[in-house]
């Protein structure tokens, strides 16, 4: 019985490594780590490029691995510039000629991101559980043409459980997001928002 578990324990390793190098072939870098129940899928003329570290679908100690994706679409960008932890339960869309950027720092479990345009995350940011981050409608209403509009998350933001991020929003630097939020307008530097939607509570902040 023992012997079966090691084998299946080294077995289950073995796929991620596996994977992880398949990986790392097809977008040509080695600064990516690819971890259990993960399923990626790059389309035609997709563009990864990673100049920090990826680090997709990883656990926190002693937790489950649940399934996550990662989608990118006809000439979409996802670009890396330091190192980036996104944790198990994502599920990642990046959608055709729109652009990924992230910075550094980490998104907690079950991300829900679906980018149609440009969404950018800055550095050292902190993003917790079942946040949901969208730069489109993904309808028209009234026949109204714009449907998608950019994101922007400034550096040293923090995101609360279960936060909501909406097109057209630029999160300034050291900005914090409270648990439940959904944010609809521009949120100044500094500054803590609750609600729905989202007001300022708080300015001058110091959250890290």
């Amino acid at each position: 019985m023992k012997d079966k578990l090691m084998k299946l324990i080294w077995l289950a390793r073995n796929i991620d490594i596996v994977k992880t190098l398949l990986f790392r072939v097809k977008i040509q870098s080695k600064n990516v780590l690819v971890h259990h129940n993960f399923f990626y899928s790059l389309t035609k003329n997709a563009q990864v490029k990673i100049s920090g570290k990826l680090d997709l679908g990883c656990q926190w100690e002693n937790g489950r691995y649940f399934p996550s994706q990662l989608i990118i679409k006809n000439n979409a960008i996802l670009e890396v510039m330091g190192d980036f932890q996104i944790y198990t339960g994502c599920n990642i869309w990046v959608n055709e000629n729109a652009k990924l950027l992230l910075g550094s720092g980490y998104i907690n479990s079950g991300l829900s991101l679906s980018c149609f345009e440009s969404i950018e995350i800055g550095y050292g940011v902190v993003i917790s559980e079942n946040v949901t981050i969208r730069d489109s409608d993904n309808h028209y209403i009234n026949d109204q043409k714009t449907n998608k509009s950019p994101i922007k998350i400034g550096n040293h933001v923090w995101i609360g459980l279960g936060a909501i991020i909406l097109k057209g929003v630029t999160i300034g630097d050291g900005a914090a997001i409270a648990a439940g939020s959904i944010v609809l307008k521009d949120v100044p530097p500094n500054s803590l928002v609750a609600g729905v939607p989202a007001q300022i509570k708080k300015t001058n902040i110091r959250w890290y």
